[in-house]
């Protein structure tokens, strides 16, 4: 091979590499499906009003230390429609470190998935390509679901789990007077869905017209531990409901 041979071939690598660093350069700020457990669906609550489903809040867990974190769940209500992001907003930080965000999107039968972007990096969880459409549970261990309210009588609560383990303990606990007093009701098991999540169910015998100081919390003891559901510390009232 001659010297002019050897120059040409080193200055085509050369030329190789450059373009393959660039390509590389376009895609390192994006990650695509859920490669990580930066970001994860935590829960989602369909919100009823009077005139019916209004819309989803959907509940995004994220495991980051960047300082400058946005998190958005980009969605799709109706088929050949523009996408459209929905940014959520910081909700707290939960006991392991994560933090967990909010956000709302309008009508039902929405499908959306998970965008997070910290320090320049875009980072998805797309539900291993299906995308989310109307999950009650994705990362968290229980989630309360609307219940119905008939006034004086039964108070009906709906709560969703991961079936950690077959043996468990799942209760209603409620007050009727802004928790001078409270009672723990058991709840029962109702079904598994597809994902292997499990629904429960339970009706508080409530004996009071006035539901002004009425509240409630779930818990779900399994594996030694207890896993709380209570509206992120607010607990839960006769507002949130499914209206008849």
């Amino acid at each position: 091979m001659t010297k002019t041979n050897s120059v040409k071939k080193i200055v085509s690598l050369l030329t190789v590499a450059c373009i393959l660093a660039s390509a590389l350069s376009m895609f390192a700020g994006i990650s695509a499906g859920a490669a990580t457990d930066k970001v994860k669906m935590y829960s989602s609550d369909l919100y009823f009003s009077k005139y019916g489903i209004r819309g989803t809040y959907v509940y995004v867990q994220t495991k980051d230390n960047a300082s400058n974190q946005k998190v958005y769940v980009h969605y799709n209500y109706l088929k050949g429609q523009a996408w459209k992001d929905a940014e959520a907003e910081y909700v707290k930080t939960l006991d392991d470190g994560s933090k967990l965000w909010k956000a709302y999107i309008t009508s039902y039968n929405t499908e959306y998935a998970i965008k997070f972007v910290a320090n320049g990096v875009t980072t998805w969880d797309n539900n291993n390509g299906k995308n989310y459409k109307d999950e009650a549970l994705g990362t968290a261990p229980i989630t309360v679901t609307r219940g119905s309210y008939y006034g004086y009588g039964n108070y009906y609560v709906n709560a969703v789990l991961q079936n950690y383990a077959y043996t468990k303990v799942v209760k209603v606990r409620y007050t009727e007077d802004n928790w001078k007093t409270y009672k723990d009701v058991s709840m029962k098991y109702s079904n598994t869905y597809a994902n292997g999540t499990e629904s429960w169910t339970a009706a508080l015998p409530l004996t009071k017209y006035d539901a002004s100081n009425f509240q409630y919390c779930v818990y779900y003891t399994v594996n030694g531990r207890t896993y709380w559901a209570n509206n992120f510390g607010a607990n839960y009232d006769a507002s949130y409901r499914v209206y008849p």
